[in-house]
């Protein structure tokens, strides 16, 4: 099959990438105790663009030593040295022809590992549905947060400011900013989770007041060439199938303000990204962030299928396509589709090291013609 769409070019301010394959944020745990970034995580993330992926997403990145971390040996951009040890990570991305960005996440109520404290916060004294990810360390129920004052809001605000400025020092090619998956921005948009009677709670504008004014603060201080995008889902990491109360319509409401900001793109995952996301007939997650925020738009959720994922942009419901699993199990996989090499399935096993990414030279081989 010709994969025209996938394999044209795509505009992302003054940088133009070759394709529209995107490497999905996928939580890790293989930093430094102290947040560091490692020779590990450059091998990591250096493969997919050796792969060729145009574009790479880190995994969500903690902004501040309080209460933001969310799983033990979670890299972070919270101070000096952890801007430093993603350098030369960023450099390997970029040497090998990919764009490089940054999530940053706060992971709020929904953590299950942080150093720094015992402690949680989230928009209101409400734990998390669900269970913490034996996974990635957890155990157990969710505790009950402390709910956050003010200066809470406040001091979170900076920290993911000054963070986006040590992702641009670091040499990031934009930030992403976590609004997704049940933690800390999602939470304040979660109605069950966010019972706050101020400005930050009740109706969707004032449960989205905390992502718009973050937006703002980040593209003061970054310019406004500097790409800054955020990522957005009604499923939770906790609560897998959560769905906004007001449906298509509140899409409508967080995707039209949404657009109105000063965002560069919109990252969207759903079980499926290519399924109805309100109910019958309705639209998909990504096609309605698409169609009333009219700003570019990254599609994920088992979109590993390159003719659905074609597909997807076709239908101009999307304008990229990230990629998990199916990127731990191929992080070649641009590559592959293009020489119709048979892809691997994923294997649940290999998700902490894949094994492509550490048998380079045996791939690199296979892919020479």
């Amino acid at each position: 099959m010709n994969y025209h769409q996938l394999y044209s070019t795509f505009n992302f301010k003054d940088k133009t990438i070759d394709n529209r394959f995107v490497v999905a944020p996928m939580t890790r745990i293989s930093a430094e105790d102290d947040g560091r970034a490692n020779v590990t995580m450059k091998k990591y993330y250096e493969r997919y663009a050796k792969g060729g992926f145009s574009t790479v997403i880190s995994e969500g990145i903690y902004p501040d030593d309080k209460n933001s971390q969310g799983y033990y040996n979670q890299p972070g951009l919270a101070n000096g040295s952890h801007t430093e040890s993603w350098k030369p990570v960023v450099d390997a991305v970029q040497d090998n022809g990919a764009l490089f960005i940054a999530q940053i996440m706060h992971a709020g109520g929904q953590s299950q590992g942080n150093p720094y404290t015992n402690e949680t916060i989230a928009p209101s004294a409400v734990a998390p549905k669900g269970e913490q990810l034996e996974f990635y360390g957890g155990e157990g129920s969710f505790p009950q947060p402390r709910a956050m004052t003010e200066e809470d809001i406040n001091q979170t605000k900076e920290a993911f400011v000054q963070s986006c400025l040590r992702a641009k020092e670091a040499g990031f090619d934009g930030v992403e900013l976590h609004g997704a998956n049940g933690y800390l921005l999602d939470q304040f948009l979660t109605d069950y989770l966010n019972q706050r009677d101020d400005q930050y709670g009740g109706s969707v504008d004032n449960r989205l007041r905390l992502i718009v004014e973050l937006i703002e603060d980040v593209r003061e201080v970054v310019g406004n060439e500097y790409i800054v995008g955020i990522r957005i889902s009604q499923a939770k990491v906790a609560d897998g199938e959560h769905k906004w109360a007001g449906g298509e319509k509140e899409a409508e409401q967080i995707f039209t303000k949404l657009g109105v900001t000063s965002l560069d793109y919109i990252h969207v995952t759903d079980a499926d990204g290519a399924q109805p996301s309100f109910g019958e007939e309705t639209r998909t997650l990504a096609q309605a962030a698409k169609e009333f925020s009219h700003l570019p738009v990254i599609a994920n959720g088992q979109l590993g299928d390159p003719e659905k994922a074609e597909t997807v942009l076709n239908n101009n419901e999307a304008d990229l396509i990230s990629i998990g699993t199916g990127a731990l199990a191929n992080p070649d996989l641009p590559h592959k589709v293009k020489k119709g090499i048979k892809l691997e399935e994923f294997d649940f096993q290999n998700t902490l090291l894949p094994k492509a990414y550490v048998k380079e030279h045996e791939l690199e081989k296979e892919l020479t013609p």
